[in-house]
């Protein structure tokens, strides 16, 4: 009786859980030594067309090798010889024109753009591609010399705009050789290998090309772009007050 009276006297004492509601408390879930297959996505890149995520939640399709961004087209074809009817119109002529009659005028423009020094990289290459130019064509009867040359600035344009290449746009058009591709370094050495080619069956077409993109992507530095220029302005007149005497 006396222990009845204490456990009344105290009410936040925990009671004891009756069978029946015992059996009302559901048992905690016993963990499972199985493990669910989490559905992951590999770093690896892989072509476009495989119906696959990025890790970014892009689909593959926004990727050209799997773990690159999506490289730019050129803002021009190789074949379109006046350019596009833009705001750069009369450059694409200026280029058609020099890429025809004066291709060395041409890649030494090209050159001087993409130089840190334009004041002597565009002297410098124009006299080296003249000497290549008339080399191949006294040597072997067509110009085979200074593509080998030209081709290096198509690589180097390539690189720095991050700009598609020959192949990787052949494989994803047609859907063809797409497992040479997997590999970063093997698809570099197949696009330096395109640049080669593209310079040597269209040398005046890609020496086009490449100037309409670098006109596009830099403006002209000029002869003078590394030197400061200070402009001298003269002091303005200074008038006498109204309370001066003539």
């Amino acid at each position: 009786m006396a222990k009845t009276q204490e456990e009344e006297a105290k009410p936040l004492l925990p009671l004891s859980p009756t069978p029946i509601e015992a059996e009302k408390v559901p048992a905690a879930p016993v963990a499972s030594s199985e493990k669910v297959p989490e559905r992951t996505t590999s770093p690896v890149g892989k072509l476009a067309g495989e119906g696959e995520w990025t890790a970014e939640g892009l689909p593959i399709g926004h990727i050209s090798v799997v773990g690159q961004p999506v490289r730019k087209q050129w803002s021009s074809g190789l074949f379109s010889c006046l350019g596009r009817c833009d705001e750069f119109y009369s450059s694409d002529l200026e280029v058609c024109v020099l890429g025809s009659a004066f291709p060395c005028v041409l890649y030494g423009s090209n050159a001087e753009r993409l130089s840190s020094e334009p004041a002597e990289s565009f002297l410098n290459n124009c006299k080296i591609y003249t000497t290549l130019y008339v080399l191949g064509n006294i040597l072997f009867g067509w110009n085979c010399i200074a593509p080998w040359l030209a081709h290096t600035t198509r690589t180097t344009i390539r690189r720095k705009y991050n700009l598609q290449g020959n192949f990787e746009s052949f494989a994803q058009s047609t859907g063809c050789l797409s497992s040479l591709a997997n590999n970063a370094e093997r698809l570099e050495q197949l696009e330096v290998a395109c640049d080669l080619a593209t310079h040597y069956l269209c040398h005046t077409c890609a020496l086009c090309q490449e100037g309409r993109e670098i006109r596009r992507q830099v403006p002209h530095p000029g002869f003078f772009a590394a030197r400061p220029v200070y402009a001298m302005v003269p002091p303005s007149e200074q008038t006498m007050g109204h309370g001066a005497s003539t």
